[in-house]
């Protein structure tokens, strides 16, 4: 039977290379994104031009009773979902004293809680076959913290420690939960960084460079179909850099 692999965030950067890397595999692809629909339609198309049916779904994951209907709607067509790519989130930077309450809830909602409510929802399916992948994407700020960016940090060390708990949950069930902590790839998300500012931070890679949206959805498609063993793991992507 043909595998099914749903990935939030996937207007464009990792999410869409992603999506357009499980097409090339032959995989049914759902997208979702929450407010660049005609981009998420643009990245539907291109799935589709690969052979793969797809199915796009715009819509909060970070909202519960939102992620609810699109998993109604994914079950509607495809029998659930074998992979679940927690991709979805957003940045703030800014130092906490001028970090907003409702600043705060954006982040966290959209970061982690989306990745409680996907991974909720799709675990009946899961746990039916007894098989299944979840993969959170995180990132290296979520293991060493980062200045000025408090609330994103602890959302993504919010994700690593979900990775470690849910992952003992359920490998009895052979359901495996990884998480990739990422370091800098070279997405829109890092886009107001400056020449001069790139510069630097490149200088601070060993590997020299900015990971690609390409080779990160490569490392994400490796983990989400190759050893049977490896679950419970933070690992980083980040060129040596921490």
């Amino acid at each position: 039977m043909q595998k099914t692999v749903f990935i939030t965030g996937a207007s464009r950067g990792i999410g869409k290379a992603a999506a357009l890397k499980f097409a090339k595999e032959n995989y049914n692809v759902v997208i979702n994104c929450i407010k660049n629909t005609q981009m998420l339609e643009d990245v539907k198309n291109e799935v589709e031009a690969y052979g793969a049916s797809c199915l796009a779904l715009s819509g909060n994951v970070g909202d519960y009773k939102q992620a609810q209907e699109m998993f109604r709607e994914i079950e509607r067509i495809f029998p659930g979902i074998d992979i679940l790519i927690n991709n979805a989130g957003i940045s703030h930077i800014g130092l906490l004293s001028d970090t907003s309450i409702t600043q705060w809830n954006d982040v966290i909602e959209s970061n982690l809680t989306s990745v409680f409510n996907c991974s909720k929802l799709a675990l009946p399916y899961m746990i039916q076959r007894k098989k299944g992948r979840i993969i959170n994407i995180s990132s290296i700020w979520g293991v060493t913290g980062a200045s000025c960016e408090v609330a994103y940090s602890t959302s993504k060390g919010g994700i690593n420690a979900f990775t470690k708990a849910l992952a003992k949950e359920l490998a009895p069930s052979n359901i495996l939960v990884n998480a990739i902590a990422c370091g800098v790839v070279d997405t829109d998300m890092n886009q107001q960084l400056t020449a001069d500012e790139r510069a630097k931070l490149m200088a601070e890679i060993p590997a020299g460079r900015f990971a690609t949206a390409n080779e990160t959805a490569n490392f994400i498609y490796t983990l989400s179909t190759g050893n049977n063993y490896l679950t419970g793991q933070v690992i980083q992507f980040d060129g040596g850099w921490l």
